[in-house]
């Protein structure tokens, strides 16, 4: 008996209390169904939602990460992220800096969309607030800290490359 049930008089407990005690002594199996639950509890509950983003996202790549899109980074290479700003926006410029950093630290290349100015493919991927950030297989709204873009565009890469 626990340290603290000895210490508690017989008296203070319930009767239903003690009732639920004795049946959970005497059938320590009585939970046995509930530890295996018959649908796994790591279910993808997003699964359709997300295929239906990555679809999507194939759909616009060409409007996303084309070499020949405005942006900063590796002159001539497909991006590796597609960034929504907006002139109005601090969050915008202080991001743009960080991705300027980033994008000639790890090589690679940037498109930059003005969310005014692109409304209609911001919609059509559901980017409402600027920034916001596009990759091949995710889309991020808002400020993102430069260390969590880097470790998207690391992450990005090594899916890539794997066989």
């Amino acid at each position: 008996m626990p340290a603290c049930a000895e210490q508690t008089p017989m008296q203070s407990r319930s009767v239903l209390g003690e009732a639920i005690r004795a049946v959970l002594i005497d059938t320590p199996t009585v939970f046995d169904t509930l530890r295996e639950p018959a649908t796994p509890l790591t279910a993808d509950l997003y699964q359709e939602d997300a295929a239906r983003d990555l679809s999507m996202l194939e759909r616009a790549a060409d409007r996303l990460f084309a070499p020949n899109l405005p942006g900063f980074g590796i002159t001539g290479a497909t991006a590796a992220i597609a960034f929504f700003t907006r002139d109005d926006c601090s969050d915008c410029a202080t991001t743009e800096a960080d991705l300027r950093v980033l994008a000639t630290r790890l090589g690679v290349r940037v498109s930059r969309f003005d969310i005014t100015e692109d409304a209609a493919l911001a919609a059509e991927l559901g980017l409402d607030m600027a920034p916001s950030y596009v990759l091949p297989d995710m889309l991020l709204r808002g400020a993102m800290p430069s260390i969590v873009l880097e470790k998207y565009l690391t992450r990005s890469f090594t899916a890539k490359d794997a066989p």
